[in-house]
């Protein structure tokens, strides 16, 4: 390994603490292949910052409101509407926000969580980054790793579930990035694969 993926995200955190100083409430997206250390980088900037950190994975629409052929459509799974109106628009304008997180594998609702206005909000996991989502992002950062070092980071954190998890998220993930490029826009871009995460 050449280091840590907090080590290597050392810039991230320098522009992520200007904006958690600037006089306007920012918002700052992780998006990246799942494995990369996403949800690893989101974490450890909100334990350094002042800020909301909110995940995508809490975003997913129910099978029962997703449109029919919803897995050729990349993002479609995603409910990004919901995610702008009740978390990330009060935030921007300097109020409180109320949502309930989605549980993919329980397909339940978790009790309402409360975000206090912050002048920096982290969001982080993979759709972060889709134009349908549609707010501006004041910094955008992107990892990845490669194929061999997803695969084993997978197969250590889904365990049992890792089959049924490679064969239907990784392909619907990679058809998101293939059509969309966010890499292409991002302020950061970080390849984890030799890092420690």
């Amino acid at each position: 390994m050449s280091g840590t993926l907090f080590a290597a995200a050392a810039p991230v955190l320098a522009a992520a603490r200007t904006l958690a100083a600037g006089p306007q409430p920012a918002l700052l997206a992780i998006d990246g292949r799942c494995g990369s250390g996403k949800s690893a980088l989101g974490a450890w900037l909100a334990a350094q910052l002042d800020c909301d950190l909110v995940h995508m994975d809490d975003f997913y629409l129910p099978p029962a409101q997703r449109r029919p052929g919803w897995e050729r459509q990349p993002g479609a799974n995603m409910d990004f509407a919901r995610l702008r109106a009740e978390v990330l628009a009060p935030l921007l304008a300097g109020q409180s926000a109320a949502y309930r997180a989605y549980v993919c594998r329980t397909g339940a609702l978790q009790p309402p969580r409360t975000l206090p206005p912050r002048p920096l909000t982290i969001v982080e996991g993979s759709y972060a980054l889709h134009p349908a989502l549609g707010v501006p992002f004041a910094c955008r950062v992107f990892l990845t790793c490669a194929p061999a070092c997803q695969r084993a980071r997978l197969q250590q954190r889904e365990g049992a579930h890792f089959a049924a998890f490679a064969a239907r998220w990784i392909p619907l993930e990679e058809a998101y990035l293939a059509a969309t490029h966010p890499e292409a826009a991002c302020d950061f871009a970080l390849d984890t694969t030799a890092l420690t995460v």
